[in-house]
């Protein structure tokens, strides 16, 4: 199985709720620093302990998993979380939430491969490429 995991700078639970709303889904898993058992080689300060762990979210079937990092990540126009779908309703939802905030690479429009076509960063620095059929 290939997935996608996103790296966060302190706000991946920001950006969880980000994508419940754009996506209509739940993170179905999110645990916290906090949540971890104690252990003297791997210190947790205490502002550090309600960044979160690990988080997973299935968007349109797929498993997407999430995390702050302890780096700040760093952006790239190199990799992209694609979503392909005859689903015009949701990618719209997505893309109108997702661009607030974000930089739009490619206006969501009407393409010679599909019926819609756009990039965007959201406002944590991920890229997104939907694709309606």
């Amino acid at each position: 199985m290939l997935g996608h995991y996103l790296m966060f700078n302190r706000n991946c639970e920001e950006a969880l709720h980000l994508y419940e709303k754009a996506f209509d889904t739940k993170a179905g898993e999110v645990m916290k620093y906090k949540n971890m058992p104690q252990n003297p080689d791997f210190p947790i300060a205490e502002n550090d302990k309600e960044l979160v762990l690990h988080a997973k979210m299935v968007i349109d079937g797929t498993g997407i998993m999430c995390a702050d990092s302890s780096q700040k990540p760093t952006s790239s126009n190199n990799m992209y979380i694609t979503l392909t779908t005859s689903n015009e309703e949701m990618v719209r939802k997505a893309w109108d939430t997702l661009k607030e905030g974000g930089k739009i690479f490619m206006e969501l429009s009407p393409t010679f491969f599909g019926k819609l076509h756009g990039q965007v960063q959201d406002k944590f620095g991920i890229n997104w490429m939907f694709t309606v059929e």
